[in-house]
């Protein structure tokens, strides 16, 4: 009795450790690769298989999730000479297990030393301020090379990204001044544009009321001339009229009676006047004749009107 539940209990321990040697359950995006006696067997995807127990064996397992692998910090140098640390982010994904398996021993430490290598030369061809304007050229040139080289590694760069940039102290320093003078010179700028403006503002104004006051001032002389060539033209037509009534009541019957009479009344009253506001005075030789005077003005008058007939 006691033998048999040995043997009973042995052939269970067997059955189990057959079980275990054979049964295999691949988790969701993975894959297994199997070795046959040491040699390439087959690929197992995400389910349950069963081995050929003692012959077959996992030889690899791997994820065909997406990886991110940190690039340590590395120092840089740029083109004009100045050393910079710089580290990044490389994202992988195995895309051929068999490839993975076979092709390289470590494609996560293959990808990283050529992430680094590639970065290095990248770094080298640019200068210091162009690294921090060319990060996303930087990234592509990365991929681009680390991809060429895993298509043998049964694996896919999908991106690389620079994390920091961190330039020497001393450069830190020259660059925050040289932005402080940046902006002060923005600023600087922006003032003297400003009063460039104003400037150009002002000087309008006062060209704008320059131009209008002048047009004005040329109105203004305009009105005073036309109202003094219309004072000048009535004054004008006036005494026409007046001397043409004069010389129409000349002609009439007593004319010549009453000018002599207004010339008389005008010599007399001249010839006072004279006397009243000149202490000095010039008198003709015949102060007393009024009537030889008025008969010699008269004489005049008549030769001018004579004239004028004829000139008709």
């Amino acid at each position: 009795m006691n033998e048999t539940l040995i043997a009973v209990g042995l052939l269970t321990v067997f059955i189990v450790i057959i079980l275990l040697k054979t049964a295999v359950i691949v988790p969701q995006k993975s894959e297994y690769v199997i070795e046959r006696l040491g040699k390439f067997s087959r690929v197992l995807g995400a389910g349950f298989h069963v081995l050929v127990p003692f012959l077959d064996k996992v030889a690899y397992k791997y994820s065909l999730k997406e990886k991110v692998t940190d690039i340590p910090s590395q120092t840089c140098i740029t083109k004009d000479n100045v050393t910079v640390d710089i580290d990044g982010l490389l994202y992988l994904q195995v895309v051929d297990s068999k490839a993975a398996a076979y092709g390289i021993n470590d494609y996560e430490l293959a990808a990283s030393q050529l992430a680094q290598t590639t970065l290095r030369s990248c770094i080298g061809r640019i200068d210091l301020d162009k690294t921090f304007e060319e990060r996303e050229h930087i990234n592509a040139k990365v991929v681009e090379e680390i991809d060429k080289a895993a298509l043998t590694w049964g694996c896919k760069v999908l991106r690389y990204e620079v994390k920091d940039i961190i330039p020497p102290v001393s450069v830190k320093q020259a660059m925050e001044a040289q932005m402080t003078a940046v902006r002060q010179k923005r600023a600087e700028i922006a003032r003297s544009e400003g009063e460039r403006q104003s400037t150009i503002n002002l000087a309008e104004g006062h060209r704008q009321d320059a131009i209008l006051r002048s047009e004005g001032e040329k109105q203004r002389r305009i009105n005073e001339a036309e109202g003094r060539a219309q004072e000048i033209l009535q004054i004008a037509n006036a005494t026409a009229e007046g001397l043409r009534a004069i010389a129409k009541e000349l002609q009439a019957e007593g004319g010549q009676q009453a000018a002599n009479l207004r010339v008389a009344e005008q010599y007399v009253g001249e010839f006072g006047k004279l006397a009243k506001e000149s202490n000095t005075l010039i008198l003709p030789s015949n102060t007393a004749d009024i009537a030889s005077m008025v008969s010699t003005a008269m004489s005049a008058m008549s030769k001018l009107s004579q004239s004028d007939k004829k000139t008709a």
